[in-house]
């Protein structure tokens, strides 16, 4: 038997490696390590704030809760993960004081999370976090390619608009 024969040319970005380095240079790779150096930036911007305790896990629990309040199994399916991985990240957004848990009044047996006060100062840090990262990448990127990159990437994940 011989060796398999991968395509490296369809997979090549142009001007970025060369025959072979596709599991590098691609789009999937390259979107991931843009997302952690913005979201290391906005962490590091958050330690040098109150929340310096915050971790991007409890960032996924406050980025899909509705200001006045979601049911902790819409968060898990908002967040794509468990019930029971959802219930451990609110009770530790419960001890870093961001949420509180409360009945729903519409089923007693069911849970809404919300936003304590604290937790909505913490959307101010995060909110102003995000847009310091966001200006460095438009700093780096320049203006217009920055706004192509967010027209680019709002289009092709949100395919149905």
């Amino acid at each position: 038997m011989g060796e398999p024969v991968i395509d490296d040319a369809s997979l090549t970005l142009p001007a970025r490696g060369g025959p072979g380095n596709w599991r590098r240079h691609n789009v999937g790779r390259l979107l991931n390590e843009a997302v952690h150096r913005f979201e290391s930036l906005v962490l590091a911007l958050l330690a040098e704030t109150d929340f310096r305790e915050v971790r991007l896990a409890h960032i996924g629990v406050t980025r899909n809760l509705d200001i006045g309040g979601t049911r902790a199994t819409e968060l898990a399916h908002r967040a794509s993960m468990t019930k029971q991985a959802m219930g451990e990240l609110i009770e530790q957004c419960v001890a870093l004081g961001l949420v509180q848990r409360e009945p729903d009044p519409a089923d007693r047996r069911a849970k809404i999370v919300r936003f304590t006060e604290n937790g909505l100062r913490f959307l101010d840090e995060f909110r102003g976090a995000v847009a310091t990262a966001q200006r460095e990448m438009g700093e780096r990127l320049g203006e217009e390619r920055l706004q192509a990159l967010l027209d680019t990437l709002w289009d092709y994940t949100h395919p149905e608009v």
